[in-house]
């Protein structure tokens, strides 16, 4: 197959013929340029996975750039000027993510704010103990999150509630025991 590409001399002229819409030119051409863009990328870059995404990004570059070609001047140079373009595009990106990566777990664990982690840990368990404490009546909730939540003394949670110690405490009770069947049922 390499012994049917036109040499590079040869370039200028199918270039030209593609302009004027000529495909079979146009496959020719690109795929002259296909080695030649490979090795000027994989000069700049080391990467082979990068640097075979680069290899399209210029051949994708060509395509639409054709019609900027100059036929009276060589190929290679433009086809150069394009590979180093959309490789130091494609560097300056990898650089850009790699700044932002964090590769090494024990970095990672010093990066995490503890304090942060704790924060959403007691956010989600209070979203857990006002979805469980939901179920319960009004007043038997209040009993709850009074004595148990805000530990507040039964004496303290009658005078606030205007109830006597005995209403809290038999509130209490019966939440708690509706709290342990909801428990029992949904945990086994």
């Amino acid at each position: 197959m390499a012994n049917d590409l036109p040499l590079e001399h040869a370039w200028p002229g199918l270039m030209a013929q593609a302009q004027d819409g000529n495909q079979r030119a146009y496959r020719l051409v690109l795929r002259a340029l296909v080695p030649a863009v490979r090795v000027r990328v994989r000069r700049r870059i080391f990467d082979d996975v990068l640097a075979e995404d680069v290899v399209q990004e210029v051949l994708m570059t060509i395509h639409r750039l054709r019609h900027t070609y100059d036929p009276a001047l060589p190929l290679s140079p433009w086809v150069s000027a394009i590979v180093s373009a959309r490789a130091v595009d494609a560097l300056r990106r990898q650089g850009r993510s790699h700044g932002r990566e964090v590769n090494d777990e024990n970095m990672l664990g010093a990066a995490v704010d503890v304090g942060a982690s704790a924060a959403f840990e007691a956010m989600a368990t209070e979203r857990e103990v006002a979805g469980i404490l939901s179920m319960l009546p009004e007043r038997q909730r209040q009993m709850v999150e009074m004595v148990k939540l805000r530990e507040m003394s039964l004496d303290d949670a009658a005078q606030e509630s205007r109830l006597s110690i005995s209403a809290v405490k038999s509130l209490l009770h019966r939440a708690l025991l509706r709290l342990r069947e909801h428990g029992d049922q949904t945990h086994g």
